[in-house]
Parts: C-alpha cells; sequence; structure tokens
C-alpha cells in the first residue's frame, strides 16, 4: 500500500511550492495569491524505490469565531485520507490564531 501525505495550513504558507517538490513537476500553480488552490489536487513521488501518493490543499483559514468551510472542507478530507499529515505554517508572519486552531484539530 502507498501511503498518502496531505500538505495542509492556511492559504499561501508554501504547500503547493511543496508539493511541486515532493512530486517533481510544476503541476500546482504557484503565486502570491491566496485561494489559488481550492481543491485537493493528488500527485506521486518516490524517495528511492519507495512511492507516495501526496495531496496539496487549498488550505484553511478562520478566526477566533472559527474556520472558513469553503477550502477547509477538501483539507479536512484529504486529512481523512492521509497516512501523514504535513502542517506547513509561515514561519515570517508567525504562530497566528488560525495556525493555533488548525493545530488543534489536529491533534485530536
Amino acid at each position: 500500500m502507498v501511503p498518502v501525505i496531505a500538505l495542509v495550513g492556511r492559504p499561501n504558507v508554501g504547500k503547493s511550492t511543496l508539493f511541486n517538490q515532493l512530486t517533481r513537476s510544476r503541476d500546482a500553480l504557484v503565486a502570491n495569491v491566496a485561494g489559488l488552490t481550492r481543491d485537493r489536487k493528488y500527485g506521486e513521488g518516490k524517495v528511492g524505490s519507495h512511492p507516495y501518493i501526496v495531496i496539496d490543499t487549498g488550505g484553511i483559514s478562520g478566526d477566533e469565531e472559527g474556520i472558513d468551510s469553503a477550502m477547509a472542507e477538501q483539507s479536512l478530507l484529504a486529512i481523512n485520507e492521509a497516512d501523514v499529515v504535513l502542517f506547513l505554517v509561515d514561519a515570517r508572519a508567525g504562530l497566528t490564531a488560525a495556525d493555533e486552531m488548525i493545530a488543534l484539530h489536529l491533534r485530536k
């Protein structure tokens, strides 16, 4: 069985860039525009002779009121499909309230 890796985090933290690196492709669109990736995108990669599947997600955004559901639903589906979840954050911006909410959800 091929392991599945989901890339999750807020919009514009580098998930699509990492997806392209892990799949050695340019399949995921990369731009400095929030919300460019809306649905889940699947790609294949491998380390040595070990294959894996990567899922790029649009991101989870929200505030103190909760998580926005439009793109978040796609991210939550990817989390449920995955064997491993890579949670990406923007080191320059620092941890935000939305990052804390995502981390809390992933810990559950």
